[in-house]
């Protein structure tokens, strides 16, 4: 079995992606069902070879759909502060895009 894989850079983070993999990153500007291009690719496995960025490797590219917009759990936010009766309670929803990757382009 030949294991090829991409870990590439979106939102201030990496990822290691493969074909046909569905990943929820940082959101994303794109309509539902239309395709993402992701042009920082870190490093690339390709079955034995490995190919390593410096910083990115030239006409690599990762292709995906966009299958879905959503937001994660509840985070509860609780400031207190003694003595002073000062109490808030916030909470945050991190929004979220649901990808599949399609593709993994070598260059």
């Amino acid at each position: 079995m030949i294991e090829i894989y991409a870990i590439v850079k979106t939102g201030g983070k990496q990822y290691k992606v493969f074909p046909g993999q569905v990943l929820e990153v940082e959101h994303l500007d794109a309509e539902e069902a239309s395709p993402v291009e992701f042009n920082e690719v870190l490093l690339l496995v390709d079955g034995v070879d490995v190919t390593v960025g410096k910083p990115n490797i030239a006409g690599a590219k990762v292709l995906a759909t966009v299958l879905a917009e959503g937001r994660g759990k509840k985070v509860i936010v609780f400031k207190y502060k003694h003595k002073v009766r000062y109490r808030r309670k916030t909470g945050h929803r991190q929004p979220y895009t649901r990808l599949e990757i399609n593709d993994i382009v070598t260059g």
